[in-house]
């Protein structure tokens, strides 16, 4: 893909010092951390390294990349990293992509309380999937699987959701055999949807009441008990949202499809169209419109348009993607091996140690020692063959493309 003309790193260099000062009383550390890196990415700020191809020699001389999780910049390396530690857990079965999506009215109480109410929807996910899977009326099998986060719609708005990508079956519950889902048919949505209604609502009422739960500004009133009752109360009547998309067209597939969503942000630097003298104008889905007409434009201030980008701003130390049942991280290498072994499939090639594993997991770009592949020779990987330090104090925001 051809780099982007424009970037979110642009938006943040020409706007992001007058946002700080209009949005100082309601930025965070970790929001004025992001727009540092964003706008530090790939500038003499961070200094610069020469790579050099391990097959042709081929050099070249790039500024470095901050690494944080929420550039855009950063991702495409991020992402290629994590398939490449990921391809060795991949099995021979039919792969589903299952997604589980929170109603508006508990979106809302997310955005002040993310890490508890995130860590909830992972939580009540996992269990909900792992409950129905062992059911003998359905599957009757310990399954694994990963869940990514996203906080995001396709206009920046908070939508918090998670991706699923499960293998269709499991091990048994005795560990003798593996068990197959019927073709093209994993779990049945609407018996998951009211278990995770009923495990994440079950949740936060406790979260809430042991104080976990702290609300300002518009949600203040929601500190009093009979308050956040009536809010939640409507979460409680209607179906949320569980979605099981058609499986993949086989395990190659996964990976590269899948990988689009670990390291996506909020907005990618190629949907951005335009940047005004106060504006930005990106390209979004409207997947609600005929599908000739998916394709849209969007036109916000560029204030509004840094304001929806930091809503998704992910707390410290926050995981967003994260491994359960057989592919959970403490019992993963055994319980694949025996996936492997009753699934007949031949042991894959050795792969990354778990501490580069991980590094990649968190989207920790700085932890990777190959930095793609050679754009001359295509056979040979570019390394760092030479550091240079620069002398830059400020941020220099230049165009990245």
């Amino acid at each position: 893909m051809d780099r982007p003309r424009l970037t979110v790193a642009d938006v943040f260099g020409r706007f992001g010092n007058a946002y700080r000062v209009d949005a100082a009383r309601s930025l965070s550390t970790a929001q004025r951390r992001v727009m540092t890196a964003i706008e530090r990415c790939r500038t003499a700020a961070l200094g610069g390294h020469v790579e050099q191809c391990d097959q042709c020699g081929h050099t070249r001389v790039w500024y470095n990349s901050c690494g944080n999780r929420h550039c855009p910049t950063c991702q495409s390396l991020a992402r290629a990293a994590w398939i490449e530690a990921r391809a060795a857990d991949l099995l021979d079965t039919e792969y589903f992509h299952v997604v589980f999506t929170i109603p508006a009215e508990i979106g809302s109480l997310a955005y002040q309380n993310k890490v508890v109410v995130y860590g909830l929807l992972f939580r009540a996910v996992a269990e909900t999937l792992r409950t129905i899977a062992a059911d003998p009326r359905h599957l009757g099998a310990e399954i694994g699987f990963f869940a990514v986060l996203h906080t995001w719609g396709q206009t920046l708005v908070h939508h918090p959701h998670l991706h699923c990508v499960v293998p269709g079956g499991g091990l048994s519950l005795d560990g003798t055999r593996w068990v197959s889902c019927r073709p093209g048919f994993f779990l049945p949505v609407r018996v998951l949807s009211r278990l995770f209604r009923r495990l994440f609502l079950t949740a936060l009422d406790e979260a809430f009441d042991v104080g976990q739960l702290r609300f300002a500004g518009t949600l203040e009133a929601l500190n009093d008990p009979h308050v956040f009752a009536r809010h939640v109360a409507p979460a409680r009547q209607v179906e949320w949202v569980v979605y099981a998309k058609a499986p993949f067209a086989g395990p190659p597939q996964v990976l590269e499809y899948v990988g689009r969503y670990t390291h996506r942000v909020a907005i990618s630097n190629h949907r951005l169209l335009e940047i005004t003298d106060d504006q930005v104008r990106f390209r979004y889905n409207d997947y609600r419109a005929d599908p000739s007409q998916h394709q849209k434009t969007m036109t916000l201030a560029a204030t509004e348009f840094i304001r929806r980008f930091l809503l998704h701003v992910l707390p410290a130390g926050f995981h967003r993607i994260r491994y359960y049942g057989f592919l959970g991280n403490r019992t993963r290498r055994e319980k694949l091996a025996l996936c492997r072994r009753l699934l007949d499939m031949p042991a894959p090639a050795p792969t990354a140690d778990d501490a580069v594993t991980d590094a990649r997991d968190r989207g920790d770009a700085g932890a990777v020692v190959t930095l793609g592949a050679c754009p001359v020779c295509a056979k040979g990987i570019m390394r760092v063959v030479e550091l240079s330090i620069s002398t830059c104090v400020r941020p220099v925001c230049i165009d990245s493309s």
